[in-house]
């Protein structure tokens, strides 16, 4: 069933179906500024572009090639210098939500939680034993 939203580009109302995020309107200036893009990197000499080399050209902004690139439409594989920002640092990745450098640090960080929370879990086994040792001898 069809919704009513607000495009986030132009403002108008569209009926949002899970197919486009913008009304009719701006999805058709999407898809010429994206032909406008892909026609400019297919040239050798440009398909290692920066993203502010492909804006300054094409008139596209950083946002929408970076949804692009996240969505598959432009492959970092054949233009090495695109991607889209971290969500945790802004870094530019090609892949999923964190960089590589965001990845391992996190993994670190769960290894060490990880760690400390088996530290803890051992110490109140031993104080839970000792404190069931001591009370029975008592008696």
């Amino acid at each position: 069933m069809a919704e009513l939203r607000d495009c986030p580009t132009c403002g108008e109302f569209f009926n949002y179906t899970g197919v486009r995020e913008v009304c009719a309107k701006c999805a058709t200036n999407e898809e010429k500024l994206y032909e406008d893009v892909y026609r400019f990197l297919r040239r050798r000499e440009n398909r290692a572009a920066t993203i502010e080399r492909i804006v300054e050209v094409t008139g596209v902004t950083e946002s929408l090639l970076h949804k692009w690139v996240k969505k598959g439409r432009l492959q970092p594989a054949m233009f090495p210098n695109l991607g889209y920002p971290c969500d945790n640092c802004g870094k530019l990745t090609t892949k999923g939500k964190l960089c590589e450098s965001c990845t391992t640090t996190l993994q670190k960080d769960l290894r060490t939680f990880e760690a400390v929370k088996e530290f803890r879990e051992s110490i109140e086994e031993r104080d839970n034993a000792t404190y069931l040792a001591n009370r029975n001898k008592s008696r």
